[in-house]
């Protein structure tokens, strides 16, 4: 991975930025604006938006063009994701959204310390960079990606850490999601502080 150059209180790498509705998690359904930053080292073998990996130097780009776009949407809700958007610095672009009186959320692993006040944070964490403690205290929601059964152990080991107040999520990985949803169907009918996730975008086709 190319390491980048610039500077956090003017400038953040992008891979892209969007205007869609929010498909997944507890916002669901609801207006976002996508802020997608570049870069990644966690390398789930199930992502997808594996072009998302790689930061480059032409991507980076001033916060006031990312602000602007934002606000001409006329969107009151950013969703910043990645990549891994908690790599950066991202207090400057999250101070310059809510001055304009933008609610901000995250989507992360966790791996990483956050640097930024935002006001919801997405919890999932993955299997190839472990979360540091730090997550399971700020998580608004943890939602865990189920691929195959024994992902289930796996995502109540998190349940166990996170703070009392997290809403739990599974989400049926995509490519196996005919084979996993009933999996995880039965197990939160038998489990129900959890509840299921499902990518609502990818059926309605949308960003």
């Amino acid at each position: 991975m190319e390491i980048l150059q610039f500077n956090p209180k003017v400038e953040i790498p992008i891979m892209e930025y969007f205007y869609s509705l929010q498909g997944e998690g507890y916002y669901a359904g609801r207006p976002a604006y996508f802020i997608r930053l570049a870069g990644c080292n966690v390398g789930c073998s199930w992502c997808d938006v594996k072009e998302s990996w790689e930061a480059k130097t032409e991507q980076v780009q001033t916060i006031n063009t990312v602000v602007h776009k934002c606000v001409t949407s006329n969107t009151n809700f950013v969703v910043i994701t990645g990549g891994e958007p908690a790599m950066y610095d991202i207090s400057f672009l999250v101070k310059a959204l809510k001055e304009k009186k933008i609610e901000v959320a995250i989507e992360t692993s966790g791996a990483y310390k956050l640097i930024g006040e935002i006001d919801w944070y997405c919890f999932s964490p993955k299997k190839f960079k472990f979360p540091i403690e730090e997550a399971y205290q700020k998580a608004n929601e943890l939602k865990v990606i189920i691929s195959n059964k024994s992902d289930l152990r796996w995502a109540e080991k998190h349940a166990d850490k996170v703070n009392k107040n997290c809403i739990l999520y599974m989400q049926p990985e995509w490519g196996k999601r005919n084979e996993i949803t009933p999996l995880i169907i039965q197990y939160v009918k038998q489990n129900n502080k959890w509840n299921i996730s499902i990518q609502t975008h990818k059926y309605l086709n949308i960003p």
